[in-house]
């Protein structure tokens, strides 16, 4: 029981030395990550599209 105590107080000391992002920051970084995501499964869909055409078309 000691040492989980001891962990989590060494736990909130660290946390305090983390820099956080600010309320834009983290918007930000969601946005280009959602944007990203999206980007590349719209790359993936039309690769896997073309794809299936040429394996249908050689079937």
């Amino acid at each position: 029981m000691n040492k989980l105590i001891k962990y989590l107080k060494e736990t909130k000391v660290e946390l305090r030395h983390v820099n956080w992002p600010t309320r834009n920051q983290a918007f930000n970084y969601t946005a280009i990550v959602i944007g990203l995501s999206i980007l590349v499964g719209i790359y993936l869909g039309v690769f896997d599209a073309l794809f299936s055409y040429l394996i249908m078309k050689l079937i």
